[in-house]
């Protein structure tokens, strides 16, 4: 017997889904408009449409990083590689991960959103220590375990630019 009958029931019903997701967010449902609007809404961050020439920024709007831009990122996996950018300047990356790769392998077929760990990286401390290392900068560039454990912030609070509330705990949790 074909599996396409129930297939398509699941199918239809993930449409549905993901249409109710992009009517909640106002955005095209996938991981990274998804990981912005949580971002935005636990950690205050704005995105700034740009205007001729100019490029788009996102910005802290609270708190103690208040007017600092940063670059969310949401990886389904944590496998120890970030995408950088060379080309404009920045002064945070705020990532959000699942679990780190290899864990859960009954599972690996299958990428959950979900958020188990944060990071925020000062750009220009990471980029300087990229370089000293030789790491080669770009859309997957390979970050040592070290400085992963440096820019925690959840659930592990080892970063200290970025403490978060209780309250941001708790959103971030709802999310596990």
């Amino acid at each position: 017997m074909s599996n396409l009958p129930r297939l398509a029931e699941l199918l239809k019903a993930r449409n549905t889904v993901e249409s109710n997701i992009a009517t909640l967010i106002g955005l095209p449902v996938n991981i990274g408009s998804v990981g912005d609007y949580i971002a935005s809404t636990i950690f205050g961050i704005t995105h700034e449409e740009p205007t001729s020439h100019r490029v788009i920024y996102d910005r802290f709007s609270c708190g103690p990083l208040a007017g600092h831009t940063v670059d969310v990122q949401w990886h389904a996996r944590r496998e120890g590689d970030l995408s950088l950018k060379t080309d404009t300047p920045l002064d945070y990356y705020l990532i959000m991960t699942g679990p780190k790769a290899g864990v859960n392998t009954a599972r690996s077929l299958v990428n959950p959103w979900v958020i188990e760990s944060v990071f925020l990286f000062d750009a220009r401390e990471l980029l300087t220590a990229l370089h000293e290392r030789g790491v080669q900068i770009g859309s997957r560039t390979s970050v040592i375990a070290e400085l992963w454990d440096r820019a925690e912030i959840y659930p592990h609070q080892h970063n200290k630019r970025l403490i978060l509330s209780e309250e941001q705990r708790q959103l971030l949790a709802l999310f596990g």
